[in-house]
């Protein structure tokens, strides 16, 4: 197939499932595009050029579930994974194989296996090969503006230790209790502002206690969601929980939900880096216009930011003007000029154009 293509390439790789393994996608990106060989992280990487500024490209090829068919729509490409990151990716490719500037800079791509998941291929390939770059793009759908901030994402888990007893009598302390307290202590939590990317917001997201009907509960159980912004981590999260905890009449415990590799922590690269001016440049000379804004989900732009100053960019929407989603809905799709113009717009940005 002509890889320079981005169209024919997400045609080709929106018909591919990639919901529940990404060995078909993998094996595609290794016969169609130039250069490319599996990382023992599982990423499939590609590096071209000789000059001594490094841009790393970034996006994934693991998709969400369900798998949804391949359509066409005019100009329109719908199915799972157009839009998050089939879309993005077709642009990176084509720019990437179009890549001439040689003697200028080295371009490297990094494709990820499991972006939607623990983030362990780009967590692991980073581990491997460290930093070594100086600017890198994330793939993703942000309808063709420049992303240089995101909210992080931190889950948690607290767990609150009553005294079981009778329910008819007045013994025991009743852990459920204490989590409708617990609530309304994390929900009441100032939110730390960043002024770019706005508010923290923390989200109990369940609640689990009690046994049977009869019984004063002895434990109970919240999750918690959390989006951060800079400067927070993840352990300074779980000193905030266990601060507004202090006092309640349970015992309690705060830990971190188990995950192999670091959660995401928000990001933000300074707008007037070199680097994101010339892309900024690039893609307005390519697509007639964009904006510098905030992306509205959590990335892999994280462990990368902890590296070199990084963007996010690309074709589609994670959702519509008002609020209806796109990326990861029944309905996604991406607009093929949208895709185009990504294309073109990653193609001058290498090739200094």
């Amino acid at each position: 197939m002509n890889t320079t293509d981005p169209v024919e390439f997400l045609d080709d790789t929106v018909r591919i499932r990639s919901h529940e393994s990404t060995e078909e996608m993998r094996d595609y990106l290794l016969e169609n595009v130039s250069g490319t060989r599996e990382h023992p992280s599982g990423c499939v990487v590609a590096e071209k050029g000789e000059g001594d500024e490094t841009v790393v490209l970034n996006s994934h090829m693991d998709t969400v579930a369900p798998h949804i068919a391949y359509g066409r729509d005019g100009d329109v490409v719908r199915g799972r994974g157009s839009c998050d990151a089939k879309g993005p990716l077709s642009a990176m490719v084509s720019a990437y194989e179009r890549f001439d500037a040689v003697d200028a800079r080295t371009v490297r791509l990094v494709v990820s296996p499991d972006e939607e998941t623990l983030s362990r291929g780009l967590h692991d390939y980073l581990n491997a090969e460290g930093g070594g770059f100086d600017f890198a793009v994330v793939g993703e759908p942000t309808s063709l503006d420049v992303c240089t901030a995101a909210k992080g994402r931190f889950e948690a888990t607290v767990e609150l230790h009553g005294e079981s007893a009778h329910a008819a009598g007045d013994g025991g302390t009743n852990a459920v209790s204490c989590a409708a307290e617990a609530v309304g202590r994390l929900e009441s939590i100032e939110p730390s502002y960043d002024e770019l990317l706005g508010g923290s917001r923390l989200t109990v997201t369940r609640i689990e206690g009690g046994e049977t009907p009869n019984r004063v509960p002895e434990n109970a159980t919240l999750r918690i969601d959390r989006r951060p912004v800079p400067p927070e981590t993840a352990e300074g999260f779980v000193s905030l929980v266990e601060e507004s905890l202090d006092g309640i009449d349970c015992g309690y415990d705060v830990r971190l939900a188990d995950r192999p590799t670091p959660f995401l922590e928000a990001f933000r690269t300074d707008e007037g880096n070199g680097h994101v001016r010339r892309f900024r440049s690039a893609v307005e000379e390519a697509v007639g216009g964009t904006c510098v804004r905030p992306f509205g989900a959590a990335t892999e732009a994280s462990y990368l930011a902890r590296h070199a100053p990084v963007v996010v960019f690309g074709p589609g929407g994670i959702q519509e003007g008002d609020g209806t989603p796109i990326a990861h809905s029944e309905r996604e799709y991406v607009g093929v000029e949208e895709v185009r113009g990504a294309a073109e717009a990653l193609t001058r940005f290498l090739n200094n154009e």
